[in-house]
């Protein structure tokens, strides 16, 4: 790995210093959900929207709200706010929030649905997240990193087949296992729609992509092998043959001891790791392949104090001798106080 220098902090925006492999002394900072319901002003906006795909698809509502964190804690990037569930949307199957409960999507349950299922996304659906790129980008300073997403196609499959998220995503499996050709199809549709969708955020200007595959960690090695690590590969290919260089995270959760060949096939720049982790096993079997991201617990964010500050401080011990973006294990909690994540900051950046 590379030190920091004064020569290339210049200009260099440290998120992408970090993902090139370059250590910092202090990390680059971001969080999970960073825009979101802890924040008084997210509440206020969202408020004003109405439904949560309204915001979404709200162009000066969804940068306002993609700004606010950065604007308040001076975080390093800003992550575009939209949902991984934009895409079955663009691919013609009906998305809607049930409040308190989460998303719900008309299911893939048998042959004729799989058959209306467009092979392509919508670029049209679409327009209005890459309006807001284009409206966040012209408001981040030079040293700002701008993060765009997408699910990945294990775990947008598992959403799309159920019709909402499940306990171990069992219906998803159960179709991989005795139609796997189907299944198959439903995957292949989405490494297309994904990469497009991505593309289409880095055209308008975001400057790397994370993959998140929440569900990663259900599935046993070989399916692991077959879901999650061969899809992601393919996804990650199709992003470089458009546009060589594409710096990508992945984020296969709860992925384990299997992270390591996850990381060898795909090609990611780095990977974001669960706070479920052990750190010893990432530092020796991860970060030195790649650089990572995480992992504070968001529980003990939410708790707050003396706990806070020992996980902070067991994060940089373990992992801040390599390169290192500063986050949490998963989503921020809603019900997690300002000043928390203020102390952390404070912890992290001394």
């Amino acid at each position: 790995m590379r030190e920091s220098s004064t020569a290339e902090t210049v200009g260099a925006k440290p998120l992408l210093r970090v993902l090139g492999g370059t250590r910092l002394q202090v990390p680059p900072v971001w969080m999970m959900r960073q825009a979101g319901r802890y924040l008084p002003e997210y509440r206020a906006v969202r408020e004003k929207a109405g439904g949560f795909l309204d915001l979404c698809f709200t162009p000066q509502l969804a940068a306002e709200v993609t700004l606010q964190p950065v604007r308040r804690f001076g975080f390093d990037a800003a992550i575009l706010f939209s949902d991984i569930l934009v895409v079955p949307l663009a691919m013609g199957r009906k998305v809607w929030f049930v409040e308190g409960e989460g998303p719900r999507l008309e299911p893939l349950s048998d042959a004729r649905a799989l058959l209306s299922l467009r092979t392509e996304a919508d670029q049209k659906v679409l327009a209005p997240i890459y309006e807001t790129v284009r409206r966040v980008k012209s408001e981040l300073t030079a040293k700002t990193a701008f993060i765009g997403f997408c699910g990945a196609p294990w775990t947008v499959a598992t959403y799309m087949v159920a019709g909402r998220g499940t306990r171990e995503q069992a219906p998803a499996k159960k179709l991989a296992a005795k139609e796997p050709g189907a299944f198959q199809y439903v995957i292949d549709c989405l490494i297309g729609a994904s990469a497009a969708y991505l593309n289409g955020q880095l055209d308008a200007g975001v400057d790397v992509v994370q993959i998140f595959d929440t569900w990663a960690g259900s599935l046993p090695p070989d399916d692991f092998e077959r879901w999650c690590v061969q899809p992601t590969k393919r996804l990650v290919a199709k992003l470089r043959g458009r546009r060589r260089g594409t710096k990508v995270i992945g984020f296969p959760r709860g992925a384990g001891e299997m992270i390591p060949r996850y990381v060898e096939e795909t090609g990611v720049d780095a990977v974001s790791l669960g706070n479920e982790i052990d750190r010893d096993f990432a530092r020796d079997e991860i970060q030195s392949r790649l650089p990572v991201q995480g992992n504070v617990d968001p529980l003990i964010l939410l708790k707050g104090g003396d706990a806070l500050e020992r996980e902070v401080d067991d994060v940089l011990d373990k992992l801040g001798r390599g390169p290192l973006i500063f986050n949490l294990g998963h989503g921020i909690l809603p019900e997690t106080p300002v000043a928390h994540v203020e102390r952390m900051l404070k912890r992290v950046r001394g």
